[in-house]
């Protein structure tokens, strides 16, 4: 099957679910996914048979700059679910805010995926409620709590953000 019609076979799996599509590239399909919509685009990918999950990574997305005199925004984070079909990536893109960084296990419909919801969980400190595993993965058992290495607002221990920098 070529590009197009993986990308536009994607595209009718995930149409009836209501996310919003988009192809940032002649092989990408992305899908903003609300976190309520998330497993049931899960679900419509799995049983349309369209690829494999590849891969969930996450992104720390810092609030815009706000407009001067405005209040500045809360930042974000982002859950990124990439399915491969050859050389064909769907995405599905689920943003969360920092104050509510909770998002539902995907392990009930592809019990894999509970090794990168540990690294997400670890790295990023967001709630993956119903995982089945929580234990540590990369991370030494001794890691301090609430210090999660790929928010930007890390920077090592000891190590303070210049003025401006960070959350």
């Amino acid at each position: 099957m070529d590009m197009e019609k993986l990308l536009k076979n994607a595209e009718d799996l995930l149409n009836p679910v209501g996310v919003q599509l988009s192809r940032p590239a002649s092989y990408r399909l992305d899908a903003a996914v609300s976190v309520d919509k998330l497993i049931p685009a899960v679900k419509a990918l799995t049983k349309g048979k369209w690829g494999y999950l590849a891969a969930i990574t996450g992104l720390d997305k810092p609030a815009p700059i706000p407009a001067e005199g405005a209040k500045p925004g809360e930042n974000q984070l982002e859950v990124l679910y990439q399915f491969c079909e050859g050389a064909v990536i769907t995405t599905l893109r689920v943003t969360i805010p920092y104050s509510h960084a909770v998002i539902p296990t995907v392990c009930e419909v592809i019990p894999m995926a509970t090794l990168y919801e540990r690294e997400i969980i670890e790295m990023f400190g967001i709630t993956i409620e119903g995982t089945p595993n929580t234990d540590k993965l990369l991370l030494p058992d001794d890691w301090p709590d609430k210090v999660y290495p790929l928010r930007k607002e890390f920077t090592g221990f000891g190590v303070k953000p210049l003025e401006g920098e960070g959350v």
